[in-house]
């Protein structure tokens, strides 16, 4: 298990003669949702106001708490009354290295994951991890041994080192610093 907040993006395709039902099954699994431990939130948007397209987003704080969630008779019964008006299309979990670039901006109450594109968050992580990999590689160089190490175990070492740094440190401090670039309209 992990401890990384854990969001889940749901695109449901909605019966058009059921609409008004569907937007009280969906207010109840939220209400619903909010009593389990380590939910965070949730919103949902269609594409327009004729749209059968719905997409809905929750998020727990971590992987533990969303499967007690996604494993419930609560929420298992919520899902059967909605068997005959709501049929899902696409799920889609996000966690790890993408949620550092999530923009956390709400949008008219609702919170949208988007992703820069994959060639943005590859300099954001070069950027930061280039100067930490540089400055732990010249430290870890003036030990006497260093050099007569083993190639695998200084990768080791050196990656045990960084991964905490870019973790805690660096992936923040850089998605803070180059947030308006990240999440500029494509």
């Amino acid at each position: 298990m992990t401890d990384q907040t854990v969001t889940v993006a749901i695109e449901r395709q909605v019966d058009p003669r059921r609409i008004g039902e569907a937007t009280r099954w969906v207010q109840a699994g939220v209400n619903l949702a909010n009593t389990y431990p380590g939910f965070l939130g949730s919103g949902w948007v269609r594409d327009g106001a004729t749209s059968t397209t719905w997409h809905m987003l929750y998020r727990f704080e971590d992987e533990e708490r969303l499967i007690e969630w996604e494993h419930s008779d609560d929420r298992t019964s919520w899902l059967a009354q909605a068997s005959d008006f709501v049929r899902e299309s696409r799920v889609q979990r996000r966690t790890g290295i993408e949620g550092w670039f999530d923009d956390p901006t709400p949008t008219r109450g609702i919170e949208v994951v988007t992703s820069p594109p994959r060639w943005k968050q590859a300099i954001s992580i070069w950027l930061i991890f280039f100067p930490a990999n540089l400055v732990v590689s010249a430290l870890l160089g003036l030990l006497p041994f260093w050099n007569e190490t083993h190639l695998a175990l200084r990768l080791l070492v050196s990656t045990v080192i960084l991964t905490p740094i870019m973790t805690y440190w660096g992936l923040p401090f850089i998605t803070r610093l180059l947030a308006p670039w990240l999440h500029r309209a494509r």
